[in-house]
């Protein structure tokens, strides 16, 4: 079983390992570039996109002001379609019905087809403390799985490996845990994807209890949602006899119809692809065909704490396309692992510290700082998140949280240059002092800049990695002075 994200160190910390890892940066690159370049060729062809992401901020918004509504309607219509409806205010409750749904069946496993929010409450591994094996059957999962390994990506979750590592976990794993790859197996992608579906396909057929998410509930017909490019969510959600869904409560619309946009939306964000291969939708229980007991788990899980957050609550719109990772520079280069989560990216930055709250450890506090404010996430959000916006506020706040304690570096600095901006002559010793300091390595940039290319500490914190521009030879005041 794969790993979870606790003791994860702060962000700066990870990503400087992260950056250090010259072929995990090379995957990266190819891989978001290569989705950025589809994303933006079907999004070009959409003549109203703009009016389309409207909609479908609209929409959501429209859900999230009458969620105690909403909700109790979908409740409704799922126990009216024969559907058992459990509530869970946490991840532990959460995982505490699913294993005691799987343990009253008398099981050892269960088939999953991917869901961020059974990683979200660690299911997995709450599972195996009862003895009961979860299986990833989305093929990027199966990797993550199979190499006891974290998700990087919302979408490609093994997007940090390459073929070649993929072909080797496949040689050596799999056949420790069901059918073994094939003898003489290459990195060609068709090979790859032919021996994990001979690998699934056993557990297909065998498993009695499957567990899914969903990208969408629509509460007027008590519908849920599934959208997928392999097929094995198909296979997961009509073979099992007993289907389990844990449904975070944001993902809740009013009507069937408002899945026409979503299903205009969310494709060509995630894939670059018109529309999904596969699109699974189930209503409840229908003798003799399909799972013949269901059972949805309504997740809360910290959404109520980022529902109450008039700057924040945006980001409950998300559907989980991943646009955003795609375009942003920092996880480009960083990856989704140094964000100690299973959100990464953008949207991984606003939605832990919201869903955790700030003030509370390190780590999801330095989550809005991992992020250049550039707001190429915005731009490609078919939601229309302002994530900058979020951010900026997330970041206040975590100042904000840590303002009775001892000051930050940060905040010393900012007093310092309080105290030196708050007295002329004060400011005019410093200006003195700068130009100073100024000759200090001093050397030319390209086009004839002067940047000063070291500092003694704490300053050589900041020339280490960046050039720091030099004072000029005269100062304002003194410049003023002469001229008068």
């Amino acid at each position: 079983m794969s790993g979870t994200f606790l003791g994860m160190p702060p962000f700066p910390t990870a990503a400087r390992a992260a950056l250090a890892d010259s072929q995990l940066r090379h995957n990266l690159a190819h891989a978001t570039g290569t989705i950025r370049g589809k994303r933006a060729g079907v999004v070009a062809e959409v003549d109203d996109w703009e009016q389309l992401r409207l909609a479908g901020a609209a929409i959501k918004d429209n859900a999230l002001r009458s969620l105690d509504e909403t909700l109790l309607r979908l409740e409704e219509s799922l126990q009216d379609n024969g559907v058992t409806v459990h509530w869970a205010r946490d991840a532990a409750e959460a995982c505490s019905i699913v294993a005691s749904i799987a343990r009253g069946h008398g099981v050892d496993e269960v088939v999953k087809v991917k869901s961020m929010a059974t990683q979200e409450i660690g299911l997995n591994e709450a599972l195996a403390e009862h003895g009961i094996a979860a299986w990833e059957t989305d093929l990027a999962e199966l990797i993550v799985q199979l190499g006891d390994d974290l998700p990087s990506h919302i979408l490609v979750p093994a997007i940090h490996r390459n073929r070649a590592e993929i072909r080797e976990l496949f040689r050596d794993k799999m056949g420790s845990v069901g059918m073994p790859a094939p003898e003489g197996l290459s990195d060609e992608p068709a090979e790859l994807a032919a021996a994990a579906r001979r690998h699934l396909r056993e557990k297909f057929l065998r498993a009695k209890v499957a567990v899914s998410g969903a990208n969408f509930a629509v509460a007027d017909s008590g519908t849920l949602v599934v959208v997928e490019s392999e097929g094995n969510g198909r296979m997961c959600l009509t073979l099992p006899e007993v289907l389990i869904s844990v449904v975070g409560i944001e993902k809740v619309v009013p009507t069937w119809s408002d899945l026409d946009v979503f299903f205009q939306l969310l494709p060509r964000s995630s894939t670059g692809e018109r529309m999904n291969p596969y699109t699974s939708t189930w209503s409840g229980v229908t003798p003799g065909d399909g799972p013949q007991e269901m059972h949805v788990v309504l997740l809360d899980n910290g959404r109520t704490r980022v529902l109450a957050d008039e700057v924040g609550r945006q980001a409950l719109r998300c559907i989980r396309c991943s646009a955003c990772l795609n375009v942003c520079p920092v996880y480009e280069r960083t990856g989704g692992h140094a964000y100690g989560s299973v959100y990464p990216g953008p949207i991984g930055a606003i939605l832990n510290p919201l869903m955790k709250g700030v003030g509370e450890d390190a780590q999801t506090d330095s989550l809005p700082y991992a992020s250049t404010l550039c707001g190429a996430c915005f731009e490609v959000c078919p939601v229309r998140i302002d994530i900058p916006e979020v951010l900026v506020h997330l970041r206040s706040r975590v100042v904000d949280a840590h303002r009775s304690g001892p000051p930050s570096a940060e905040a010393l600095a900012m007093r310092t240059a309080g105290w030196l901006f708050g007295d002329a002559r004060r400011l005019a010793a410093a200006e003195g002092a700068s130009r100073l300091a100024s000759r200090l390595g001093r050397r030319v940039l390209p086009g004839g800049r002067r940047a000063l290319g070291w500092l003694p500490w704490p300053g050589s914190l900041w020339t280490g990695a960046r050039d720091l521009p030099a004072p000029p030879r005269r100062s304002f005041r003194n410049w003023w002075k002469d001229r008068r």
